[in-house]
């Protein structure tokens, strides 16, 4: 099984792409996703955009990661 999260573009080189996921950022190769921009969402997994996603899914998704998180603390 594989776990994706969804990550904000922040800006685009070629087929790497700067992202954010919870304000922390990383790299992410998007050569296997056409058509992304910055401010476009993406699935994220190992470093890689597998697809991308819906902006208001993606916050919604991000939401409840945090709301986890925080739980997972308690």
């Amino acid at each position: 099984m594989c776990l994706s999260i969804p990550a904000e573009i922040i800006n685009i080189n070629k087929d790497k792409a700067t992202v954010s996921v919870g304000g922390t950022r990383y790299q992410a190769d998007i050569s296997m996703v056409d058509g992304v921009s910055p401010g476009d969402f993406i699935l994220l997994h190992s470093g890689y955009a597998i697809g991308k996603i819906d902006s208001t899914k993606a916050i919604k998704t991000l939401a409840l990661m945090e709301e986890i998180k925080r739980k997972a603390g308690d």
